[in-house]
């Protein structure tokens, strides 16, 4: 949504309750863009949050499943008579 700096100062509230809840707000003077209204930290509601973890958790666990044991990360390194390959 483009609006004037004039027609703004008498919605500023109102253009800022949108901007909060997402919409993109360009202020204009003279006709080109001047500012952009954006929320300072976007609103994440407890759900949201909650998936992101889980997932998370879930990409954490996939990936630590992958990694080989710690005591036999090295064997790669040896043949089967125990020396160096």
């Amino acid at each position: 949504m483009h609006i004037s700096l004039t027609e703004a100062k008498a919605q500023l509230t109102e253009l800022v309750r949108r901007a909060e809840a997402g919409d993109e707000i360009v202020l204009t003077r003279h006709g080109r863009p001047a500012v952009r209204l954006v929320p300072i930290a976007p609103i994440v509601d407890a759900a949201a949050r909650r998936r992101l973890l889980d997932a998370l958790r879930v990409a954490a666990s996939a990936k630590a499943s992958r990694q080989p044991d710690a005591a036999r990360s090295q064997d790669f390194l040896y043949g089967e008579d125990g020396l160096p390959g």
